[in-house]
């Protein structure tokens, strides 16, 4: 068995995420996401789709990259 590098939870079907040279062993996504998913910069919520991205910030929708002035990112295209 494995622990897990968020909780510490010893289990028996842990995974191995491998990202820029670094390895990870999480029991769950809700771990993997906790340790690994960007966090809006505005709301700071867990970014667990696409996001958009204005310069180095990331946000989780467009609502909170108006909110930061960032106005021209938008969800969907018209």
């Amino acid at each position: 068995m494995a622990t897990c590098d968020t909780c510490g939870n010893d289990y028996d079907k842990t995974f191995t995420v491998n990202l820029d040279g670094r390895s990870w062993t999480f029991d769950s996504l809700e771990c993997a996401a906790n340790e690994l998913a960007p966090s809006c910069a505005h709301c700071r919520c867990r970014i667990l789709g696409h996001g958009v991205e204005s310069g180095d910030q990331i946000f989780c929708c467009a609502h909170c990259a108006s909110r930061s002035g960032h106005f021209s990112l938008v969800d969907r295209a018209p």
